[in-house]
């Protein structure tokens, strides 16, 4: 090696043009990048960093920013676009029902980004940690009779993951329709032996954004993923929230098991949370809407379904849409405050907006809270959140770090009635680039509920003094070190 080596120098210093050649090169290189990534037309200190970090990779950065870049996005967004076309369905997602409580602005904020308008449901349920929530679902899959629809993040072939497949192989070898989403990053750890069971029995597994490296001219979309956690039983029930399909988050198996928040769902709601599912899996499968049952899919409402006395609404986004829908909600829910603002997040990477809204709301003498983990499972988005707790505490959020357990909840509560819960994490990743599914309620029953959770939540983590203190080595410049890469988490 170190012969080889000696001699590409000495080659190298009989060739005294090329140190110019290479500049050249590398001047239209990093000229052709620059243009490329200005076009986005994204904000202007994410739009920075990119150039910053890829002119330090000469060639190298190209690969990069092709793998994982926004670029992606437009054509994304393109796709899905014939995809919901070709569904042609969304004259059966839920309609606002002549019983609903309030059309708000929030509401009509929400529909006209999704297109999903307000509905009801008659029941929510909120399920603590790994073990109710699978306990809850796989009560539901049991009963179920037609079809059971689910997408998910991550589903591990593990126990937890084990369970579940068997439960759906029996409810398909009983001719129950079958029908699993996986993202292809998420559940890589799935292979085919471990599915053989489940597809045996007749139901169908796709792949959302399969991993396609070796395939020219086709892009991976490494970075684009389905974050959703949905299950749909018999279009009458609903499960959505955070937990995935792993022994991670199951505290029966793991004492270090996420400490996390899901929901069940009945009603109208179902119907939109339904029309989801159905427009990833034509989005990912290439099928058409002939391949579905209508019928099935949406059964007729009944007047307990449609005259729900909990006002819900299905918040979507990703990088189909330009208009980050749940990143959108979540900061015109905090500025219409008028007594509380309580945000929940297992990563906490505000956008400037959102740091104005839980500002100003602590501001105004609002009680404002930020529950975030002690430590993530991402030491780097951990540094990241931290560097932007002095501005918020100097305001007047309180600000608490929940352990020794990993919380991975994702809840925003405002008010007494109000609450944002789903599969979006608090930080651009989530706004801007994953496919994510919440849930606007506004209930005061509903709510209250999940504010005395919060509250024991609250209650067994360390609020952070105003005037924290903190070592310049250890913990001020890493935080701030991280920070000048947060637009690009």
């Amino acid at each position: 090696m170190s012969e080889a080596l000696r001699l590409f120098w000495e080659w190298l210093s009989h060739t005294p043009h090329l140190k110019a050649y290479l500049a050249t090169i590398y001047g239209i290189y990093l000229l052709g990048l620059s243009i490329w990534i200005i076009l986005q037309k994204r904000e202007p200190i994410s739009t920075l960093s990119w150039l910053l970090a890829l002119a330090a990779l000469p060639y190298l950065g190209f690969l990069i920013y092709y793998l994982f870049g926004p670029q992606r996005i437009k054509r994304q967004k393109l796709r899905r676009g014939r995809s919901r076309s070709k569904a042609n369905i969304a004259r059966y997602s839920a309609a606002a029902s002549p019983t609903l409580h309030r059309t708000n602005f929030l509401s009509r904020l929400a529909q006209s980004t999704t297109g999903l308008a307000p509905s009801t449901a008659t029941d929510v349920r909120w399920l603590i940690d790994g073990t109710d929530t699978y306990d809850a679902i796989l009560a539901e899959i049991a009963t179920a009779t037609d079809h059971v629809h689910l997408e998910y993040y991550i589903f591990d072939p593990d126990h937890t993951g084990t369970r579940f497949r068997d439960a759906l192989a029996e409810r398909a070898r009983a001719g129950v329709k079958i029908r699993l989403l996986l993202d292809a990053v998420g559940s890589a750890r799935i292979d085919r032996r471990f599915l053989r069971p489940l597809t045996d029995a007749g139901a169908e597994v796709v792949w959302f954004h399969p991993i396609q490296l070796f395939r020219p001219f086709k892009r991976p979309w490494l970075n684009l993923r389905t974050h959703r956690k949905i299950v749909v039983v018999d279009g009458r029930v609903a499960f959505i929230g955070g937990i995935n399909i792993t022994d991670e988050e199951n505290e029966q198996l793991r004492d270090d098991a996420y400490r996390d928040l899901h929901m069940r769902l009945q009603g109208g709601i179902v119907r939109s949370i339904q029309l989801v599912f159905v427009e990833d899996w034509i989005y990912a499968t290439g099928q058409g809407r002939d391949r579905f049952d209508i019928s099935r899919l949406w059964p007729a409402e009944t007047s307990d379904t449609r005259n729900g006395h909990i006002t819900a609404q299905t918040l979507i986004s990703g990088p189909d849409t330009e208009w980050e829908t749940i990143h959108r909600l979540h900061i015109a829910a905090i500025e219409k405050a008028q007594k509380r603002a309580w945000l929940v997040t297992p990563y906490f990477v505000p956008s400037e907006a959102a740091r104005m809204a839980l500002t100003s709301a602590a501001l105004a003498g609002l009680d404002t809270r930020l529950l975030v983990p002690k430590r993530s499972d991402s030491p780097f988005v951990t540094l990241a959140a931290r560097s932007y707790f002095d501005e918020l505490l100097k305001s007047g959020v309180k600000v608490y770090e929940y352990g020794p357990r990993m919380l991975h909840t994702k809840a925003l509560v405002v008010d007494d009635d109000l609450c944002i819960v789903g599969s979006a994490n608090f930080d651009q990743r989530s706004f801007k680039l994953n496919f994510e599914i919440s849930i606007l309620l506004q209930d005061h029953a509903t709510a209250r509920v999940l504010i005395a959770l919060l509250e024991t939540e609250f209650a067994n983590a360390r609020r952070l003094p105003r005037n924290r203190s903190t070592s310049f080595w250890r913990e001020r410049l890493p935080e701030a070190c991280a920070r000048l890469l947060s637009p690009l988490l």
